[in-house]
């Protein structure tokens, strides 16, 4: 993805949170100088990978296959030094943009619409212990109550809804087209992208950054290699 186009997409989303009452940490809005002058010790930040994260799952188009969304709040598996056992992030998901099917071997996660327009789930059961998608019926929580899915079945969540995703449950999701964009809450079992997703149609997280203009924000990826030292 072009920097450029990073920079839009936040400043987007920023717009977009504001509007329904959403506020973010104040670093959330820092640029590179203001990360340099800054002289507190921000190691649990960086360690933790709190804060913006912006991909296209390595395809052209942004709009119609990726994800914004910035951690909240994190922890680590097996630390002594950040023991919390939950994350959570916010998300913009634009209508029609998909996010692809992927699941977790470890994190649980309640995904809930916070406001603006519906989101749509494709929901399928997964095998963890054979990283694939096994087909078959499955149980899931919406909204705390128990219902049977089929693999492959949509469920929509409008603003105020939720669901629980367990390991066997793989997913896609995208905003319903004409419903407009939607913020989207993730409440979960600690984050660890790097060694928690499974893509089970081979999406790349995370995708090189041409970059065509100077940063306007740093995304959690990316803190120590703009400030080294």
């Amino acid at each position: 993805m072009k920097r450029s186009e990073i920079n839009r997409v936040i400043d987007e989303a920023r717009e977009f949170w504001g509007s329904l009452g959403f506020l973010l940490p104040p670093y959330a809005v820092w640029d590179l100088d203001a990360w340099r002058a800054c002289c507190d010790d921000w190691t649990e930040i960086f360690d933790l990978g709190i804060g913006w994260d912006v991909t296209s799952f390595g395809e052209e188009d942004f709009l119609k296959c990726g994800l914004l969304l910035y951690t909240l709040r994190n922890g680590k598996l097996g630390s002594v030094q950040y023991p919390k056992p939950y994350a959570e992030k916010i998300m913009m998901v634009r209508e029609g943009q998909v996010t692809p099917r992927h699941f977790h071997w470890h994190k649980r996660e309640d995904i809930i619409n916070r406001g603006g327009g519906n989101l749509v789930i494709e929901l399928f059961r997964a095998d963890p212990s054979a990283n694939r998608v096994c087909g078959g019926p499955f149980s899931i929580s919406v909204n705390g109550i128990r219902r049977q899915m089929n693999s492959g079945e949509k469920l929509i969540l409008t603003p105020g809804e939720s669901v629980a995703l367990e390991p066997i449950h793989a997913h896609k999701f995208y905003g319903e087209p004409g419903s407009g964009p939607s913020m989207i809450g993730e409440v979960s079992m600690v984050n660890d992208d790097v060694n928690d997703n499974c893509f089970v149609d081979g999406a790349i997280r995370f995708v090189p950054v041409i970059e065509d203009e100077p940063p306007r924000y740093l995304l959690a990826c990316e803190y120590r290699q703009f400030l080294k030292g």
